[in-house]
């Protein structure tokens, strides 16, 4: 007799994306795995008396989102030390926050604000001033990123980094001394600024943190990400806590990750090194919950083939020597036939990345699968060249925190030009959703849907062209089965159909009825990753997982203000420390 299913959930719309039954209502679990998908009447006679029930209550169920570009291993890390204002409406509450946790901060400590939000998404429209966060905290250091475009530095703060107008700038940057604070600029000057701040010193705390972001990952519906490699976090050091996540069954989201190197004018001896010492494909996880996997070589593959992401700043050109640098690091990776994905924000680097990867795949024969991250001003011919060499586009909505900047900069008919999403899809691409979070964007993946869905701004500035959007079933679809092309892993997960893993959610709000703002405002009531629930919200209040330990150190931002910012939850927090 077969085994029973350990789990059936019924009474859904499951948008399964299978092509041959889009729609169902009911599915079974065993294990891992789906094991059956149509009507309530005939999986429930699937089950046993052992069969755990879930009534999804009518609600929308979709398989678990999977984010192809989301710095998860840095993120993860950093996450307690973070005070976040994503989904912050209000710049006033913003400062407001900063006030209350200066407060809180030790005197060795920061209070940062780190990225994923924009000024646009704010009441006031704009970015805070130096003065405002002198006056939010007079005593304690406070620096505030915004998309690796600008850093903003209060005075407590340019005291403890000693920066005086003799301070090296890091070659293309500026620091602009403003009441007694600074204003940063420029890429690399803003890396070397934030590289500065102290890190999570204690293992502990920094397991923990790497925890709750992974939880807080699965609030909306996440079960998968793709790390595509990030600055400032070594291999394989700042990856033990995940590692140990991994063995100790405590991993709620399935992580594969690519290494990236750190450090300029090392770039080839780093590859040398992991070429030889790292074997890509292995699941490091220790059970079904989960997955741990190191992947290939991405996203910076040589620095100075970095083109960045700031739109409020030229775009920068490659010197010479570049070429020859990345050939080198590409041919060590595909003679070692590692999968590869590389960082091009706009269509002239592009090119100049695609002519080295054709000389070098052609006489390395590489056949591994490789990708273009960004792209986000790509045009036909090079779509035309990815589509030839067989590669992928993983796209995000960086553009949708910054895209009044770039149109600012480049004027409104290149900004219609802008993300041709269409253009790529019709060119029968790979092409992966993510979002680039945490610094550029927000790792809310319902921002990132919304963009790809109306081509509209956080700040509601409808930039994208109508002609390159996508529906909402073809957004999802990239960002479940599209996105686990870039990890190998399609065959296994992005439907909700047998054989494939059981990672899903139950949506707060039915994606494909609510207006286009309202996809803006959908969580996950119920999150699954590999069978087990791993978040649960009202009305599965009561099947929620065991909660992860208490944030620490207990001053972490998180303990008071939690992740992505809900107004009405903000201001319940605010009103006893604030507002009076």
């Amino acid at each position: 007799m077969e085994t029973p299913p350990d789990l059936i959930v019924h009474n859904g719309k499951v948008t399964t994306l299978q092509s041959d039954r889009p729609e169902a209502e009911a599915f079974a679990v065993r294990g891992e795995r789906i094991i059956a998908v149509g009507g309530d009447a005939e999986i429930m006679d699937l089950r046993a008396p052992s069969t755990r029930l879930i009534d999804a209550g009518g609600r929308r169920l979709i398989p678990g989102l999977n984010d192809s570009h989301l710095h998860a291993v840095r993120g993860a890390l950093m996450f307690n030390l973070e005070l976040r204002w994503d989904g912050v409406a209000f710049l006033r509450e913003g400062l407001e926050m900063i006030a209350t946790e200066a407060k809180r901060t030790p005197a060795d400590q920061w209070v940062r604000v780190m990225g994923g939000w924009t000024p646009f998404q704010f009441s006031e429209r704009r970015m805070p001033t130096v003065a405002e966060l002198n006056q939010a905290a007079p005593h304690t250091p406070v620096l505030v990123l915004f998309a690796y475009s600008e850093v903003l530095i209060n005075e407590a703060g340019v005291k403890r980094l000693g920066l005086t107008p003799a301070s090296d700038t890091a070659g293309d940057g500026s620091y602009k001394f403003v009441d007694g604070g600074a204003i940063v600029t420029g890429n690399i000057a803003v890396y070397a600024v934030i590289a500065k701040l102290p890190a999570l010193a204690n293992f502990d705390d920094r397991v923990n943190s790497t925890e709750n972001f992974l939880r807080e990952l699965t609030r909306f519906g996440i079960t998968s990400t793709v790390d595509a490699g990030e600055s400032a976090t070594a291999y394989p050091d700042d990856y033990k806590p995940l590692q140990l996540l991994a063995t100790n069954s405590r991993l709620p989201v399935r992580i594969s990750n690519f290494l990236f190197a750190q450090t300029s004018g090392t770039e080839r001896a780093f590859w040398e090194k992991w070429t030889k010492e790292a074997t890509p494909g292995v699941n490091r996880a220790a059970c079904r919950l989960g997955g741990y996997v190191l992947r290939g070589g991405g996203e910076v593959m040589v620095w100075k083939a970095h083109d960045y992401e700031n739109f409020m700043a030229p775009r920068p050109d490659w010197d010479a020597s570049v070429e020859d640098n990345l050939t080198q690091v590409v041919r060590q990776l595909a003679s070692n036939n590692w999968p590869i994905r590389m960082h091009a924000t706009y269509d002239e680097t592009i090119t100049r990345i695609l002519n080295v990867f054709e000389r070098v795949f052609k006489e390395t024969s590489y056949r591994n699968r490789w990708a273009i991250d960004h792209a986000e001003t790509i045009k036909a011919p090079n779509i035309a060249r990815i589509k030839a060499m067989g590669g992928g586009i993983a796209v995000q909505d960086r553009l949708a925190f910054t895209g009044e900047m770039f149109a600012e900069r480049y004027g409104a008919e290149a900004a219609a030009e802008v993300f041709p999403l269409r253009q790529i899809l019709d060119a029968g691409i790979p092409v992966g959703a993510g979002t680039d979070a945490t610094r550029p964007t927000s790792y809310d993946p319902w921002l990132s849907l919304y963009w790809m869905v109306t081509g509209k701004t956080i700040g509601g500035m409808q930039l994208a062209s109508k002609e390159n959007l996508v529906s909402r079933e073809e957004a999802l679809r990239l960002y479940t089965i599209g996105s686990a092309w870039f990890s190998g892993e399609e065959k296994l997960k992005g439907r909700i159909a047998p054989g494939q893993y059981a990672d899903f959610a139950i949506l707060s709000d039915d994606y494909f009825a609510v207006d286009d703002e309202g996809i803006r405002s959908i969580e996950s009531v119920l999150t699954v990753t590999g069978g087990d629930i791993v978040h649960a919200a009202p009305p599965f209040g009561d099947l929620a997982p065991k909660p992860v330990s208490p944030v620490t150190p207990d001053w972490s931002p998180v303990a008071l203000f939690g992740g992505y910012h809900r107004q009405a939850a903000c201001e319940e927090v605010m009103k006893p420390a604030v507002l009076g």
